[in-house]
């Protein structure tokens, strides 16, 4: 697993998807309301800084384990 920062593009609250695009300037990510590492508060807000890993060994679009600052 590799953590890597970034902020939110968008998020939609309703459908539980979003957009992160990472601070290194790599290809930007989807990220679903269970990647979001909060048990309590799953929302994301536009140009939110997030931490989030992304899986070593497989080619995913998905962010994973987010954590919002």
């Amino acid at each position: 697993m590799i953590l890597k920062m970034g902020f939110v593009k968008w998020y939609d609250p309703t459908a539980g998807l979003g957009v992160i695009s990472p601070l290194d300037g790599g290809d930007d990510l989807y990220v679903s309301r269970t990647g979001i590492a909060s048990a309590h508060n799953k929302l994301l807000r536009e140009g939110q800084r997030v931490e989030f890993s992304t899986p070593c060994g497989r080619r995913s679009q998905m962010a994973e384990d987010v954590i919002a600052y």
